[in-house]
């Protein structure tokens, strides 16, 4: 009976695992050079998830439950690329990102992301700017901020600056219907050790 009543649920009620999600500390791929940190990522990010598919649709076969998406989870960039003295821009770290999400054959790849409920840290700043374009320039990357905490407050120039940037993306993928916007959350209260997706 229960055999049957999971074969119902999956095949009358769709029932799936939504996703699961690889979380990758990039911490450790800080470099002064942002193009060697673009290197640090794409490798690090290339070498762990190389079987994070396969191993997906293994347990997806082994247990009879599909498994719909499959992602991996950064370090927010602000945070990791901070000590990229030579960047103006973080765009070619959202394109390495999306290249890396690529090469290992993921859904999508999230952490673009910036933690601003406090104020703006250099880091934020690049980041921030970055959104519109990174966002009009990758398939696979999604992008957070986190604008205000219960503890902090909200940052009301994060606010005011969000709405530009959103609508910024939103213009630069007019193509697309208005898909970057679609990869953008803003929000309070993240769940700091966990980028949204």
């Amino acid at each position: 009976n229960e055999i049957l009543e999971t074969n119902s649920m999956i095949s009358d009620m769709n029932l799936d695992v939504r996703t699961i999600t690889m979380g990758i500390s990039l911490l450790d791929c800080a470099d002064a050079d942002i193009n060697k940190f673009n290197e640090k990522v794409y490798k690090k990010i290339t070498t762990y998830a190389k079987d994070l598919v396969k191993v997906g649709d293994e347990l997806a076969k082994e247990y009879g439950v599909p498994v719909v998406n499959k992602r991996i989870s950064v370090t927010p960039i602000a945070i990791a690329a901070a000590g990229c003295k030579n960047a103006d821009s973080y765009v070619s770290i959202a394109q390495t990102l999306d290249k890396a999400a690529q090469e290992v054959g993921v859904n999508f790849i999230g952490g673009f992301s910036a933690l601003v409920q406090k104020g703006f840290t250099s880091g934020d700043e690049k980041l921030l700017r970055a959104i519109p374009q990174a966002l009009a320039q990758t398939d696979l990357v999604c992008s957070s901020v986190n604008v205000g905490s219960t503890k902090a407050g909200i940052n009301m120039d994060a606010v005011a600056r969000m709405g530009r940037i959103i609508k910024e993306t939103a213009h630069l993928t007019r193509e697309q219907d208005g898909l970057g916007c679609a990869k953008l959350v803003v929000f309070c209260n993240a769940v700091e050790d966990n980028p949204f997706m």
